[in-house]
């Protein structure tokens, strides 16, 4: 993490988990926890659309905020099942994660519904988390850079650099992601800094510099340490290890201390 450069923020990506009594509960454990990275680094809890009233509730008045798993890329029509970004920030959410690769695998998500929906959320206001990685055979076959360099361009077209100030880059790689395997730190740190470096030739080195890039395959209580300790690693989304408060405040204190 650079932190004179950028602001360092840790996600955690709850996925389809918790009832409104359980997000309530995990939120009350994890607030106290967290209290002394208010300040030093931004600490979201990015949980299902069932339970985000109760989130923005429940965090009022802390230093934990909100995010939103999806978001729909049209103001209002007959989208029957989804959620626009006005309706996000009506409800007082400040995140949203887009194009995670579990939306792109099950649901179908390409990267022009990822750019039209980052569009749609830097309109309303919201802060999109732009989720970007490659597919394990992609690895293998060495095209990371190829796979995720495309993805940056594409889903970031049309995206203005005064816009990209509150865009937030989540590097996942989609074969370290509910697996259990996870980047070494060198790997997470070599896309990463590719992901920057590509920034810097679409907009500028300043602009690059500014913007947070998060690691996001399994990074848990066990790794976060040194995965965070790598310069152009400046977080995380969390999956599993958001879900326990004790492990996800680990993480939070790596980036603190970080």
């Amino acid at each position: 993490m650079n932190k004179n450069l950028r602001k360092a923020i840790i996600a955690g990506n709850w996925k389809m988990n918790k009832t409104r009594p359980e997000a309530k509960a995990l939120l009350e454990e994890i607030k106290p926890l967290v209290a002394n990275a208010e300040g030093k680094i931004e600490v979201i809890a990015c949980v299902p659309f069932t339970n985000l009233e109760t989130a923005v509730n429940t965090t009022a008045g802390s230093n934990v905020k909100v995010g939103a798993e999806n978001v729909h890329f049209e103001k209002s029509g007959a989208f029957t099942g989804e959620i626009s970004a006005d309706m996000l920030t009506e409800l007082g959410v400040e995140y949203v994660v887009i194009g995670h690769s579990e939306r792109r695998q099950y649901f179908g998500e390409t990267d022009e519904t990822v750019n039209k929906r980052t569009k749609a959320a830097l309109a309303a206001g919201l802060k999109p988390i732009v989720c970007v990685g490659e597919l394990k055979w992609e690895r293998e076959c060495g095209i990371t850079e190829e796979v995720v360099g495309k993805q940056i361009k594409l889903d970031l077209w049309d995206v203005t650099e005064e816009e990209l100030k509150n865009v937030v880059i989540a590097y996942e790689p989609v074969w370290a992601i509910g697996t259990g395997l996870t980047a070494t730190p060198e790997q997470a740190e070599e896309v990463c800094g590719f992901i920057r470096a590509t920034l810097a030739k679409l907009y500028n080195q300043a602009a690059a510099d500014a913007v947070t890039i998060q690691y996001g395959g399994s990074m848990n209580a066990k790794n976060a340490a040194e995965l965070l300790a790598k310069p152009n690693i400046d977080g995380g989304l969390i999956g599993g290890a958001s879900l326990k408060a004790a492990d996800f405040n680990v993480i939070v204190q790596a980036a603190v201390e970080g």
